[in-house]
């Protein structure tokens, strides 16, 4: 049995016992930020209910934990504001349980209170640090 304690080789798997007994699920996959904000941009917001629940979605499949897809989606749809702290705190979670730097958490979400610029920012941020995480489990970048 691996003991959790004993370093992981970075970028490697985490053994099964750090998620609570149940091993990671799939994995999810890198989204380009640039695109992705692009997306938003021109769907008029469309795209980022897609993108929290996708994300949100592979984030509990993967690791068991968080508030999955369709939660995700139902906050996003009825109380949007909070999922700009809610996004990065699940993104800092996943990374931290990983043995990874934090990089994000919900306070990441105040940069949306500079207008436009301070979206950005927070997007490129929470997106890279997940994306960052995704590499480190294997998923091509």
């Amino acid at each position: 049995m691996t003991d959790l304690n004993q370093p992981t080789t970075p970028g490697a798997p985490l053994p099964p016992q750090a998620y609570g007994g149940r091993g990671p699920g799939p994995l999810g996959q890198v989204r380009g930020t640039g695109i992705s904000f692009l997306l938003m941009v021109v769907t008029f917001g469309i795209y980022g209910l897609v993108y929290y629940y996708q994300t949100h979605e592979e984030m509990k499949q993967h690791s068991g934990q968080g508030l999955g897809g369709t939660v995700a989606l139902l906050l996003s749809l009825f109380v949007g504001p909070v999922m700009v702290f809610l996004h990065p705190a699940e993104v800092g979670a996943l990374r931290e349980r990983a043995g990874l730097e934090k990089r994000v958490s919900g306070v990441t979400g105040l940069w949306n209170l500079l207008p436009f610029v301070g979206t950005i920012v927070w997007f490129v941020k929470t997106n890279g640090a997940l994306n960052d995480y995704w590499t480190s489990q294997g998923v091509p970048a």
